[in-house]
Parts: C-alpha cells; sequence; structure tokens
C-alpha cells in the first residue's frame, strides 16, 4: 500500500485531502496537534524533530505523496507563532521527509496563499532571513506584530523555497508544486470573519467570482496536483482564487 503524509490533518484543506487520499487506497499519516496520528508542535525543533521521525518510520522510510498544509491565520495576535509553523514548519519538514520521497519518485503539494504578493517586499528582512534559514532572526525582526503583518511574508517565503528547491527535487524524481488558494471555507476563514478589525482587509479582498471559495474546489486541485496527470509540473504555483490575482496583477505572473 503507497503511504501519504498530510500535516495539518485535522482540520480545513488538511482533513478534506486527507480523506481523498485515503478513498484512493493510501495509508495516510495525519501530522497535527491533535487529532492525528502523529500529534506534534510544528512550531518547535523538538515538534518537527519528532514529525520527521515518526513519519519516516510509520512509512517505512518511503512516502508517495506529501501534502503540507499545516499553517495558522492572519487573525491570531502572534506573528511569531505564525512564522514558526507557516514557514519553519513546512520547509524543515520538506527537507527532512526528502529522502522518503526520493525513494518513491514521490509527489508534493505546498498550500500557499495568493497573498504571496499582495504587498509582500521579496527583499524584506523578514523574507530574507525565513530563506536564510535563521530562525531566531526572523522571531528577531517580527518582534510583537500582529500575525497579520506577518502572514503574507511567511506565504511568499514559502513560496520561494519551495521554487528553490523544485530543480533539485525534480532531478531525483521527486514532483513538487505549490497551490495558492484565495479565502476559502474553513475554520481558518472562519476565524478571519469572526475577527472585528481583521475581516475589514478580508472585505477588501477583490474577488471576480464574487464569493469564498469552497474546499472541495481547493482540494479538488489538490488531488489533480497529486495525480500522475500533473508529473510534468514541477515548482509551479496554481491560483485557486476566483480571479484575485489576476484582477490585482493583470501583467504578472
Amino acid at each position: 500500500m503507497k503511504t501519504a503524509i498530510v500535516t495539518g490533518a485535522a482540520s480545513g484543506l488538511g482533513a478534506e485531502t486527507k480523506k481523498r487520499l485515503e478513498k484512493q487506497g493510501f495509508n495516510v499519516i495525519g501530522i497535527d496537534l491533535r487529532n492525528a496520528e502523529i500529534c506534534a508542535d510544528l512550531s518547535t525543533d523538538d515538534g518537527r524533530q519528532s514529525a520527521i521521525d515518526q513519519a519516516l518510520e510509520l512509512s517505512g522510510g518511503k512516502i508517495d505523496r506529501l501534502v503540507l498544509a499545516a499553517g495558522l491565520g492572519g487573525h491570531i495576535e502572534n506573528g511569531q507563532l505564525v512564522a514558526k509553523v507557516n514557514y519553519f514548519g513546512t520547509v524543515i519538514l520538506l527537507d527532512g521527509l526528502e529522502a522518503a520521497l526520493e525513494a518513491t519518485s514521490g509527489r508534493c503539494v505546498v498550500i500557499g496563499s495568493n497573498t504571496a504578493q499582495l504587498g509582500a517586499d521579496p527583499n524584506s528582512p523578514m523574507i530574507v532571513a525565513m530563506l536564510e534559514g535563521d530562525e531566531s532572526k526572523t522571531l528577531e525582526i517580527i518582534g510583537d506584530s500582529h500575525a497579520a503583518l506577518v502572514y503574507g511574508s511567511t506565504k511568499h517565503a514559502v513560496t520561494r523555497a519551495v521554487r528553490r528547491r523544485a530543480a533539485d527535487l525534480g532531478a531525483k524524481g521527486v514532483t513538487i508544486n505549490v497551490i495558492a488558494p484565495g479565502p476559502t471555507e474553513t475554520p481558518m476563514l472562519q476565524g478571519v470573519i469572526d475577527h472585528p478589525v481583521i475581516s475589514q482587509s478580508l472585505n477588501a479582498i477583490p474577488i471576480p467570482k464574487i464569493r469564498f471559495g469552497r474546499l472541495d474546489e481547493v482540494v479538488d486541485v489538490i488531488e489533480f496536483m497529486l495525480s500522475d496527470s500533473a508529473e510534468y509540473m514541477q515548482g509551479s504555483v496554481i491560483y485557486v482564487d476566483g480571479g484575485t490575482d489576476a484582477q490585482i496583477r493583470p501583467d504578472e505572473f
């Protein structure tokens, strides 16, 4: 039986992706803070290493599908925590599980965001520190900043981190791509909607389709990106955001 690893598997995109993979016959090992096969805190060094070690043990060192969906939204107060999970909790697991993906010529999808290009300065010290793998410096730069000021930068950095690895991974037989959803009907989105201040920024986002995305619509694309039909996609960033990115950046792609 083929094995899949899904982080953030207890809710939202991760939970629905886990269900889809199970229906396809995969042995799916979920990683989350709780209610998962592997319970680990991806905001900490120990939690990340524990998740990697357990994933390698339970998979026998062979991973056919990897979905890195664990993440925190911009509505929470702690900006440092968002960087710890969204960037370092993603990239460190990707690197730690690379050999197990190579063993099967596996496929990986990383959950990005259409906010990655909405105002993020590619040369900001925060993004540079993340891409250099300097977690201490990243947290120092963030200080006590609210997550709303950090979220987009974490998704920008993680998308670039994937693309920087895409050539090497592709040469080793691993397919890896990023999906960049817009606001999607998940518990994270509900947290933004319920926030008295951050919700106002959400309402200001133009969405040509004039609605939020449904969970199944985004997971449909993730499912395709993990399939054999997407084998020739490598380092791609696929927007599933109702047209927001195209409206805001019509001349960039």
